[in-house]
């Protein structure tokens, strides 16, 4: 089983609001929030694989990203591997590029329920970091 490789962007402004999107219906774990990103294409880096999933999600121009936590997770039909990075400077307003649903969320009401069991552990260290 081959693992794939995603680049997630926690995209945050100076209130200390997350960007999240909403997956789609008929998209795995579709109907939950995500932060935005997407796979790594063949010979990128994971930098810059978010700043690609970014600018093609929602529309903004990451100028610096930090590595904020790596993770495997193993799905029923898959493996990914997950690199989180925090997004806290960017040209651009971030918006539902795709169409998608986007809100901002205060990082401190951040519920991982609400999203894939894949990012529990970011949220944990999300939360607890304030």
């Amino acid at each position: 089983m081959t693992i794939r490789t995603i680049a997630v962007g926690i995209i945050r402004n100076a209130q200390q609001q997350i960007f999240i999107a909403q997956r789609p219906a008929e998209s795995h774990m579709g109907g939950f929030w995500e932060f935005p990103g997407g796979k790594m294409e063949e010979g990128e880096t994971p930098e810059q694989a978010l700043k690609r999933e970014l600018l093609e999600e929602t529309g903004i121009q990451v100028e610096r990203a930090e590595l904020l936590s790596t993770s495997q997770h193993q799905f029923a039909d898959r493996q990914m591997a997950f690199y989180f990075f925090l997004v806290e400077r960017w040209q651009g307003t971030p918006y539902g590029k795709e169409g998608q649903p986007v809100r901002w969320c205060p990082q401190a009401e951040l519920k991982a329920d609400e999203f894939p069991p894949a990012n529990a552990a970011i949220i944990r260290q999300l939360v607890a970091s304030l």
